[in-house]
């Protein structure tokens, strides 16, 4: 049967009672707006916001998704002008894509008392390319200004009717009032996930609809052939969610929070099976197995780490006379590391396969690791991929192939799992990027199975500092410093200032130490990624004690003191994210001014938290006429749990007195 013609028909059955966003008219009162009465911190604030997805049928493709939105914002400030640039991310395949349509819109402004609309043309959506995959479209609202009212609407078309985008119920900024409904046929049967710390419950209403169309038939039967057209009618039922919500509060960002998308205020979709009248149903709900086999028969992901042929004379002569398997996987990293150059774009598959990735020596992160990948195993080693979401990408909640955004390549040594990648010029084995620390990654083995796998690091990044100092009498003083950083913090260092000249660097650290003169500066081991970053250099720095008539009042730790609690919040609903386990210790050792006795000390301190998650200790004492101090904060796993979050605030804040306390020393 081929279909002619097409009519769609909707017949209203039950409304349901969801409540309706209105965009009532814009006043010079809502202009003259000066703050949210519900958070005056707020930079900007959405007025109203209106979404609607549904199901549209077109006779030469079949069913796509629409999104349609409307949103009105009120910008109080300059800081809320990043609200005027709309940003959408869309994905684009082979010979069909997502795309924006339909925009128009105004910009409301206040100028000598009159109401002044500035448009917008549709036109005005400017596409770029963010990946193999993804596009960005984003229009920027016209002649912004403090206090101005942004009024738009677009809509998104899809031709993946089998995919349905994360819909978020939150922003960075306050949410008056919103209404979100999602209508879907009865065809398609998804499963739901809502995520967040808000409370989200939607009215379930229905509606039958009818598709009407013409086909045409042929008939012979041994009489001259003839032709016909049959009418024919098709009655389902779109089955619709409707979300609404009020005085929605604006997405705290926090510190220590990977991704702060994981915990926004959302839902998301996700196909069990589709079911068409007279046919069987097609499932789609999967799992992490089926997933990881389907990415692995991708031309671009397992057959880029099979076909190694290409590699076996440049990887015989890199292990030549090479017998340790540890010795043989540091050699092959560091020959992919330092020939190939990332050009930025991420991808869990090669964009333009590894054969010419090699030869061209730059690629995107499929490229690059995969070709790790292939290398290994041609040397023998027993390697493969491990599929990663990084922590801008978030969590997925379903298993989903969209649910990893990044490949590295993994090496069985024993019961050892090494891992690598080769991206970046500063990562070792067994040292990732920090944006690749994201919870749990997947070894994808030659058959397609999988293994879950920690990405988080084991073992403690550390910063060791021994300084030495001399206190004058008028509260100055000079001396030596030296910092040795491991793992992650020692990457850290090197991602960030290897590329910055000297001077530069020595100004920011003045400038952040209130003024410190430096001289004598030292960093050694800067591109040997085998050791720790160490650097030293003599300091002087006024004004770092009170003197009081004939008294001297400091804290030991000097211009290194931590301040401020970085967890201020009374309860927290996220879990703390450090990325990985570290620890700082320092060592200081003070030169007591001739003619001066110490009065008064701080007391010592131990304190730890609960199953080994961290501790805090500090130790002061007295050696003839130098004070010395030791003082070490660590904690040993990169997540804390919220359950847990007062006992880390308390201990910060433990630390912070101690740290500011103050030593007392009185002319003799």
């Amino acid at each position: 049967m081929k279909v002619n013609h097409l009519i769609i028909l909707i017949l209203m059955v039950n409304l349901g009672l969801a409540q309706e966003v209105k965009f009532e008219k814009v006043s010079k009162e809502m202009l003259e707006e000066k703050f949210y009465v519900k958070d005056s911190s707020a930079s900007a604030v959405v007025l109203a916001r209106k979404v609607r997805i549904y199901y549209d049928y077109k006779q030469k493709s079949g069913f796509q998704v629409i999104r349609s939105v409307k949103e009105r914002i009120k910008i109080y400030n300059k800081s809320g002008f990043g609200y005027a640039t709309i940003k959408e991310r869309l994905y684009k395949g082979s010979g069909a894509k997502e795309s924006i349509g339909s925009l128009k819109g105004n910009t409301y402004n206040l100028e000598n008392g009159q109401i002044v609309k500035s448009k917008i043309k549709g036109s005005e959506i400017f596409v770029s390319s963010l990946s193999k995959y993804r596009n960005e479209e984003k229009f920027t609202m016209p002649n912004v200004k403090e206090g101005s009212i942004l009024e738009y609407e677009y809509r998104i078309t899809s031709p993946y009717a089998y995919y349905i985008d994360e819909i978020p119920f939150q922003y960075y900024i306050p949410i008056q009032e919103e209404e979100v409904s999602v209508s879907i046929p009865e065809y398609f049967n998804f499963k739901t996930a809502v995520r967040g710390y808000l409370p989200v419950s939607p009215v379930i209403s229905s509606k039958s609809a009818k598709i009407s169309f013409t086909s045409k038939s042929r008939a012979n039967q041994g009489l001259p052939v003839s032709e016909g057209n049959n009418s024919n009618t098709m009655y389902y039922t779109i089955n619709t969610s409707t979300f609404y919500m009020k005085d929605v509060p604006a997405l705290q960002r926090e510190l220590y929070v990977n991704n702060m998308n994981n915990y926004r205020s959302a839902i998301k979709y996700e196909l069990q099976f589709v079911k068409y009248p007279n046919s069987p149903p097609e499932e789609y709900a999967t799992t992490w197995e089926k997933v990881i086999k389907k990415i692995y028969k991708n031309q671009n992901f397992g057959n880029q780490i099979e076909a190694t042929r290409f590699l076996r004379e440049d990887v015989q002569s890199i292990i030549n006379g090479m017998v340790d398997n540890q010795q043989k996987t540091k050699a092959i990293f560091q020959h992919v590391q330092n020939r190939m150059s990332w050009n930025g774009i991420y991808g869990k598959y090669s964009n333009k396969g590894v054969k010419n990735a090699y030869k061209d020596k730059t690629g995107n992160v499929g490229d690059i690791n995969l070709l790790l990948v292939a290398m290994l195993k041609e040397a023998g080693l027993n390697a493969n991929p491990v599929l990663v979401s990084t922590r801008n990408h978030g969590v997925p909640l379903f298993p989903t192939r969209e649910g990893f955004n990044y490949v590295v390549a993994s090496v069985e040594e024993g019961d050892q799992i090494i891992l690598l990648d080769a991206c970046n010029k500063y990562t070792n084995v067994n040292l990732l990027p920090t944006k690749a620390l994201n919870w749990f990654g997947r070894v994808v083995y030659e058959d397609g199975a999988s293994e879950k796998i920690s990405m988080f690091p084991k073992t403690n990044s550390k910063q060791m500092s021994m300084m030495n100092v001399n206190l004058k009498p008028n509260g100055d003083i000079d001396g030596k410093l030296r910092k040795n950083y491991t793992g992650q913090n020692a990457y850290l260092y090197r991602n960030s200032y290897n590329q910055i000249d000297q001077e530069s660097y020595l100004e920011k650290v003045e400038n952040d130490h209130g003024g410190m003169e430096i001289s004598n500066y030292a960093v050694k081991n800067k591109t040997d990624l085998s050791k720790p970053i160490v650097e030293s250099y003599d300091f002087y720095l006024e004004s770092q004690a009170e003197v009081i008539n004939d008294k001297i009042y400091f804290s030991p730790m000097f211009f290194d003191t931590e301040k401020e609690n970085p967890f201020k919040l009374d309860k927290r609903d996220y879990p703390i994210d450090f990325a990985h386990p570290w620890q700082r210790r320092y060592i200081v050792n003070i030169a007591i001014p001739d003619g001066y006795e110490v009065i008064s000390l701080p007391e010592n301190l131990i304190m730890t938290l609960p199953e080994n998650l961290g501790a805090f200790s500090y130790k002061l004492g007295k050696r003839g006429n130098t004070l010395q101090l030791k003082t070490d904060i660590q904690f040993n796993t990169a997540i804390i749990a919220p359950q847990d979050y007062a006992g880390v605030k308390e201990l910060y804040k433990k630390m912070i007195e101690k740290e500011t306390e103050k030593v007392v020393l009185s002319k003799i």
